[in-house]
């Protein structure tokens, strides 16, 4: 696993990498924002407290979203930032049946005119893209975390 967010490897494999602040992480965040488009998905697992919300924040700066304005949609479930694209910033967690997604009009967001961004994939059910970008955060340890990018975006299309 490679040190340092800013060791990534281009998209369109799987990349490993670690990040030992969360300024390293929205880094992280940021490089692969750069090369995403309308009706991409970004998909972010891990635990509680793994980086997930940071992860994102860097990837909504990165598509142009004022970073202080991204926050963790747990109680309201999307949020909507206007960027270089339109940003939708999902959380799932709440969520317990694939019947509550419809609710949330997930096939006006995934795959249309921006960003999805979605934490807690696991809950998606049968709305989760296959052509996705995936990508899974691990605590190490105090700052440290693991993150790996499997993106296939372009093994699908």
């Amino acid at each position: 696993m490679e040190k340092g967010a800013g060791t990534a490897k281009p998209l369109g494999a799987r990349t490993a990498m670690q990040s030992c602040s969360s300024e390293e992480t929205r880094s992280a965040g940021r490089d692969l924002a750069a090369g995403l488009r309308a009706g991409d998905c970004v998909l972010l697992e891990g635990g509680l407290g793994a980086g997930k919300t940071e992860f994102a924040r860097g990837l909504a700066e990165g598509l142009g979203v004022n970073p202080a304005a991204v926050r963790s949609p747990t109680f309201t479930l999307v949020n909507l930032y206007s960027g270089r694209l339109p940003v939708y910033h999902i959380d799932l967690y709440r969520i317990e049946k694939e019947t509550e997604l419809r609710e949330l009009g997930l096939e006006e967001i995934l795959g249309t005119d921006g960003v999805a961004i979605v934490e807690w994939p696991d809950r998606l059910g049968s709305y989760r893209p296959e052509n996705a970008v995936t990508v899974r955060l691990t605590d190490l340890g105090g700052e440290t975390r693991g993150i790996t990018i499997d993106d296939r975006r372009y093994s699908v299309r």
